[in-house]
């Protein structure tokens, strides 16, 4: 039999069984060891609706854990090691970076009210300044600090940084003042199932 002949028997006979790669460089004479298959990788659909959150931990027994990628801008919740949900967050913004590293909840308040961050109010109530820093800015005469508001709070540093309900104005983007902003809905969820000790890791960059 002609080596043009066994080439195409052998495309024949295995083209069931073999991946198209391996056909293709079985039918141009090549060796199966330069078909290499690729891990899939899932690619966006056009239209496809945006989810903020997953949350699939309801009733799933098992210890908590935390890992936050700031690159993503992504906080994924365990159990045992196993996810059970995954939500956009909004950390630090330049000039108030998220540190990395390894920590623990310290502590968990409901309504937390930050003695740094807030508004500037004139005598009227208008907002002057929706960003003013108390410690590092002059309170003009007149003028009142409304502190921030940081409800379902899970410290977890000791000059302040933390988990809690936020704005997240763009996903995928840094926004806060160096806590991680959580959505509502998922702050109740990790409100609801980390204790004082859970475990919460940050990374700077996904490993």
């Amino acid at each position: 039999m002609k080596p043009q002949a066994t080439v195409s028997l052998a495309v024949k006979t295995h083209r069931s069984v073999l991946p198209w790669c391996a056909v293709l460089a079985l039918g141009l004479g090549l060796t199966l060891s330069s078909c290499v298959q690729r891990p899939h990788t899932q690619v966006p659909v056009p239209g496809q609706k945006f989810s903020m959150y997953e949350w699939h931990g309801d009733g799933v027994p098992g210890v908590a854990s935390v890992k936050i990628y700031l690159d993503q801008q992504k906080a994924y919740f365990f159990k045992d090691g196993k996810q059970v949900g995954w939500t956009y967050v909004a950390s630090g913004k330049v000039g108030h970076p998220t540190p990395s590293g390894s920590f623990h909840v310290m502590e968990k308040n409901e309504d937390k009210i930050s003695n740094l961050y807030g508004t500037l109010k004139d005598a009227d109530g208008n907002v002057v300044n929706s960003d003013f820093n108390l410690p590092k800015m002059e309170l003009p005469e007149g003028m009142q600090f409304a502190p921030a508001r940081m409800p379902l709070y899970m410290r977890l540093t000791s000059d302040g940084v933390g988990m809690h309900v936020g704005r997240i104005p763009k996903p995928g983007a840094a926004a806060s003042h160096g806590c991680i902003r959580l959505p509502k809905e998922m702050a109740e969820k990790f409100f609801a199932n980390v204790q004082e000790g859970t475990p919460v890791t940050i990374y700077q960059t996904t490993p």
